[in-house]
């Protein structure tokens, strides 16, 4: 469920080989780089264990298996499809993702746990002509290039050093021909903010900045701005979030509990609560061998292990399977008592 097109490297016996077709009919290699699929086998071994153990619990428990995380689609359609109207309103929301951190661990906290995320595509209209005249061009690929060097200023000139953002052009694509200048050119980009108002503040001087760079160049149209998507600000309530992690120490004691700062990935889990006007509570789960970490830490080196959407992200499958499993069954029994 939920995979990647990315040729996995890791080596292992059970790598995957498998390809697919994308959306733009592209033969693409697909494997597991994100742990959806260490997702899907801890919620179902949770689900197994409290059907089995249904005897010791009373209330109502709703395994969501959600589909198509990875482009942002999966909540909105399965609350699309009536999941509000089709099933009874929850007291609470739970969820959790493999990320780097020692294996057995678990790790959350209070507040905004995983980014806001907009992604964008900026269509740049220019004019073409033969390399040898660039006169009677109005060049889309200078116009593009400019464009980029200035999105790098939102971040450094436009967001107070209290606050954070991240901005990253992942395309840039324009002509087909070295002397060719061509007609338009196309950027797409990544915009991460933890905060409602620094969003809007950014996604304004995006556009604010296309459209200045095509008027500087002359080009005969505005640029084109189009959403590719979007993942919500995903926060945790306070007090659901004190009642899981007193729920975590029970079960696994102190020193398997960690703090963690907000991460700069996105989940589009946190529009179950939102929309649901639920509180939620999303927390990790650590995949890498303990010793590794531990010594990537001590050398400063943590920024080197691979991570999610890495072709080499590879979590442990021991003890992580299992802390995972352990993790839901204990947080959702901390609201479904004997």
């Amino acid at each position: 469920m939920d995979a990647l097109p990315v040729q996995e490297a890791t080596g292992l016996s059970y790598a995957s080989k498998a390809t697919a077709t994308d959306r733009d009919g592209n033969t693409v290699p697909v494997s597991h780089m994100c742990g959806h699929d260490m997702h899907v086998t801890w919620l179902a071994g949770a689900s197994k264990l409290m059907a089995d153990a249904r005897t010791s619990w009373r209330g109502t428990l709703m395994a969501v298996f959600q589909p198509a995380e990875e482009t942002g689609e999966g909540a909105q359609a399965m609350i699309d499809d009536g999941l509000f109207k089709r099933f009874p309103k929850p007291d609470v929301i739970l969820g959790q993702h493999v990320m780097v951190g020692p294996s057995g661990t678990v790790a959350g906290r209070a507040g905004a746990i995983t980014s806001a995320a907009d992604s964008l595509q900026i269509r740049l209209f220019g004019r073409g002509a033969h390399g040898s005249m660039p006169q009677a061009s109005i060049d889309p690929v200078v116009m593009a290039a400019s464009t980029v060097l200035r999105l790098q200023t939102i971040v450094s000139r436009e967001v107070a050093a209290a606050e954070a953002a991240v901005l990253t052009v992942g395309v840039l694509q324009a002509g087909t021909k070295e002397n060719v200048i061509p007609d338009e050119a196309i950027i797409k980009l990544n915009v991460r903010t933890f905060d409602a108002g620094v969003r809007q503040r950014v996604l304004a001087a995006i556009e604010r900045i296309a459209n200045a760079e095509a008027a500087a160049s002359g080009a005969p149209r505005p640029p084109e701005i189009t959403t590719i998507d979007q993942y919500p600000l995903n926060v945790n309530n306070q007090e659901a979030t004190s009642r899981v992690v007193d729920a975590f120490r029970g079960y696994f004691g102190t020193d398997r509990i960690r703090a963690t700062g907000p991460a700069p990935a996105s989940e589009d889990f946190g529009s179950f609560g939102s929309e649901w006007h639920v509180p939620s509570v999303f927390w990790f789960v650590g995949g890498t061998d303990p010793a590794t970490y531990a010594k990537a830490r001590e050398a400063n080196k943590i920024n080197e292990l691979p991570v999610n959407h890495s072709p080499k992200f590879a979590p442990v499958l021991h003890p992580t399977l299992q802390t995972g499993v352990e993790a839901l069954v204990a947080a959702a029994r901390a609201w479904l008592p004997a």
